[in-house]
């Protein structure tokens, strides 16, 4: 291979050649913060461009290194001219730009390389579907005003995009990559996106991290975020970043990682302005939805629907706009807030299953029950046998009797007017079986009743030649309870007083019963 540049190449260019040779950087800034800026006014002049052509060349043919060194593309603070074509191309060399600017996209489609690296660049767009890297891909604090079109693409370890900006192609996208495989972490922290960020039937095989990140849907595309089916071998974190973390951060790769911010440090949350769907996912270990807003116009959602994770956590700043659908999710662990969700029939829980409650801060039971009963206008029994089998599993039986109790009344919403009659009559005096100390009451009071009213209505006894002892009190609790035998059998009520003491005997077993029942649940509590 030649050792000099060709002929007709720019003395940037041939500067460019030999420090690909060396494998050194080139770094034509002027040394000015302003002037050096890529996306701001400055005109950088003939003396820091680079034409598309010659990186194209250098990476599929370039020259041999020099001896001992190893060749790479290690550029900074040129203007790149021209489409730069690498489209179905071999790089077989590093590559690495900082601070460059790209008049024009970018082609990777169906190319091969080892490790990509674009730091802090403005380039108007990245095509790059079916891109193979054995290495990492970067895209840290860039700018590409058109999106990136990750479709099918098979990165080797990570692929960074913190702190980039994207605008959206002609279909609302800003990040198109559906079928993407990346072998360890996705990260995104603090992206800014105008258009949807489209990870259908993605793999990652680490931890996808979008903390921090503004996501905007644009009119045509109400989606923000479109990942269904999206398979997440560790943790997804749509969630807030602490802002210590990243004032300032210039750090090598982007990646915003320097000093831990002290606890109580102000964030900036995630925010998805528009539709986030997260359908038939798969998180490994968890799925954290924490100090996110979700600001959904009407008839938009967050959609969970048949997710499969360990741990959900969703804690929101604040109730979304719209619906949140958790219908046939398959949680382990359930932390949440009672102020993360919204009401009025805008969750939805059909057929969502959990193992355990862990509330990030109190969650009363009531207000448990209000959850449940915002969630949907139809009567779903399922949903409170689902919370008072969780709470039961945490020893709270307690609570779970009132979730069951609560369970009766809303069905009675449902019943024709005689059965919800009854139905009150049954809420009242024995709150369905679940309220046995309210039957203990009522047991009482119709005592004292039956016994005044025996009183002043003695009865005639059985037997004309038998007279015994009369004891009205405990007459009217023999009735009550007539499995126990007072010595008040021998008397013989008649008109009248035959029917109270029927009445006694009806509503002494219905109360007796009810309070037995819950004696028995505390002695197995005990």
């Amino acid at each position: 291979m030649a050792e000099r540049a060709p002929d007709g190449w720019t003395a940037a260019e041939q500067a460019l050649w030999q420090a690909f040779r060396h494998g050194r950087t080139l770094d034509l800034r002027a040394g000015e913060a302003e002037a050096d800026d890529p996306f701001g006014g400055a005109v950088w002049d003939a003396r820091r461009t680079v034409r598309a052509e010659v990186l194209s060349r250098l990476l599929l043919d370039g020259p041999a290194p020099v001896p001992g060194r190893v060749a790479s593309l290690k550029l900074t603070g040129a203007l790149v001219t021209g489409p730069l074509r690498l489209a179905g191309g071999t790089i077989g060399h590093y590559v690495e730009l900082h601070d460059c600017r790209f008049d024009q996209k970018i082609l990777m489609s169906e190319a091969e390389a080892g490790t990509v690296r674009f730091i802090n660049c403005l380039v108007p767009r990245l095509e790059a579907s079916r891109l193979v890297t054995s290495g990492d891909l970067h895209l840290a604090r860039c700018r590409i005003p058109q999106g990136v079109r990750l479709t099918d693409a098979r990165i080797g370890t990570d692929l960074l995009l913190n702190q980039a900006v994207l605008g959206g192609d002609r279909f609302g996208r800003a990040l198109s990559a559906d079928g993407i495989a990346v072998n360890q972490d996705c990260e995104a922290d603090r992206l800014a996106s105008d258009g949807e960020v489209s990870l259908r039937t993605a793999r990652i095989g680490g931890r996808l991290s979008l903390r921090g990140a503004q996501l905007h849907a644009v009119p045509g595309n109400r989606n923000a975020l479109n990942a269904v089916r999206l398979t997440v071998g560790h943790t997804l974190y749509l969630s807030g970043s602490a802002d210590g973390g990243w004032y300032g951060s210039q750090t090598y790769y982007g990646s915003g990682y320097g000093e831990v911010p002290p606890a109580g440090s102000p964030s900036t949350p995630f925010r998805a302005f528009g539709q986030v769907r997260l359908s038939d996912g798969r998180f490994e270990n968890a799925c954290l939805l924490s100090d996110a807003e979700f600001h959904l116009d009407e008839g938009n959602e967050v959609t969970l629907r048949r997710i499969q994770t360990p741990e959900l956590r969703f804690t929101c700043r604040f109730p979304s706009g719209g619906t949140v659908s958790l219908s046939r999710a398959r949680i382990g662990n359930l932390v949440d807030a009672p102020g993360s969700w919204p009401r009025g029939g805008t969750i939805g829980l059909t057929g969502f299953t959990y193992e355990c409650l862990r509330p990030a801060v109190p969650f009363p039971v009531q207000e448990r029950i209000a959850w449940l009963e915002g969630a949907a206008v139809e009567f779903q029994p399922e949903s409170y046998e689902q919370l008072a089998a969780a709470l039961r599993r945490d020893g709270a039986d307690d609570d779970a009797r009132e979730v069951l109790h609560a369970k009766q009344r809303r069905r009675r919403q449902t019943l024709p007017l005689p059965s919800r009659v009854w139905g009150r009559v049954q809420d009242a005096t024995v709150g369905y079986g679940y309220r046995p100390g309210r039957a203990a009451l009522w047991l009482l009071f119709a005592w004292a009743l039956g016994s005044l009213y025996f009183a002043t209505h003695a009865l005639q006894p059985l037997k004309a030649d038998e007279r015994p002892h009369w004891n009205p009190v405990l007459y009217a609790l023999g009735q009550l309870l007539p499995v126990v035998d007072l010595g008040q059998g021998g008397w013989n009520p008649g008109g009248a007083s035959q029917w109270v003491s029927a009445g006694l005997v009806v509503v002494g077993w219905v109360l007796a019963t009810t309070v037995a029942a819950g004696a028995s649940r505390m002695l197995q509590r005990g």
